[in-house]
């Protein structure tokens, strides 16, 4: 069919010339399949290459009654993209969704942790059985580097520069940046290698692979979510917290502490400045300590 060609170019693109992650592309093509569904389920017998606004309306009507607004917003982004390269590529001469406007979503400020209740999550690691070593190892290095939980598992032992102060990560589109690690992450880090990974039977897949399951295999995002989760209701903490908590309380720490946001925008990984100034929005009490501070008219 001509519309899976025009998929299959689509996604070939989106990994070759936008150099995006196979998250991205899998999410891509996830909007276009829910689309997809719609046309079969609603018995509408029409290529995706030629469906008109008429068509798209109804469905972007029918997915907003299960979905939130942000989620609403990705997919009529993730469709309008697809469309444009449609009309790029001559596959059709319009865009279905230039008359569609997303709906308006209010910047979400992050959820944070304060540096006592970071600490609380991880002294109630249960240090006496073999994963907890790992799980301590796995909390530190999250907050400390401020990493995504997709690069915390993909991170590689071969990524490590210890004597250097770094490490190296791999982030969206297969991005590299480098990262400082501090001492005691460090410790902790060589402490799970040597008493921990060192006794595992590793799949040959995995030698490289820093943090892995009892079977020696990569752990996935599922299990670090899990992790967390389970100390958070371990200490009793009301907050509904995630892998990317301690990314944002990462940064709102430095920012906190005097570090300036083109710092943090590098650590984080972040392509545009823009991204990394959510976190002025955090702590506005801190913005005016710096104006009283620095200000020479304070």
């Amino acid at each position: 069919m001509k519309w899976q060609n025009a998929l299959k170019d689509y996604k070939h693109y989106l990994k070759i010339e936008r150099g995006l992650s196979k998250n991205s592309i899998t999410n891509y093509e996830y909007d276009i399949n829910k689309l997809i569904d719609y046309l079969e389920t609603n018995n509408i017998t029409v290529s995706p290459i030629n469906i008109s606004n008429e068509v798209i309306q109804p469905f972007i009507y029918d997915v907003s009654k299960n979905v939130n607004p942000r989620s609403q917003s990705r997919l009529i982004s993730g469709l309008r993209s697809f469309f444009s390269y449609l009309v790029f590529e001559d596959y059709r001469t319009t865009n279905p969704l230039d008359l569609i406007e997303s709906p308006k979503i209010g910047r979400k400020l992050p959820d944070t942790l304060s540096i006592e209740e970071i600490d609380s999550l991880i002294n109630a690691i249960d240090l006496s059985k073999p994963e907890g070593q790992r799980n301590k190892a796995i909390l530190e290095t999250l907050y400390s580097c401020g990493l995504r939980v997709s690069e915390l598992t993909n991170l590689k032992i071969s990524d490590l520069f210890f004597e250097e102060g770094f490490i190296k990560v791999t982030g969206k589109g297969d991005k590299q940046r480098f990262v400082p690690i501090g001492p005691s992450t460090q410790k902790y880090i060589t402490i799970y290698i040597k008493e921990i990974r060192s006794h595992i039977t590793i799949s040959p897949l995995y030698k490289d692979t820093l943090f892995l399951n009892r079977r020696g295999k990569q752990l996935t995002r599922a299990m670090i979510f899990t992790i967390i989760k389970q100390l958070a209701e371990k200490i009793g903490l009301n907050k509904n917290i995630s892998p990317h908590t301690f990314r944002h309380s990462f940064a709102t720490h430095l920012l906190e502490n005097g570090a300036d946001l083109r710092a943090i925008q590098l650590m984080l990984g972040h392509e545009s400045i823009t991204t990394t100034e959510i976190y002025m929005h955090v702590d506005r009490s801190h913005l005016k300590e710096v104006l009283t501070k620095y200000h020479p008219r304070k």
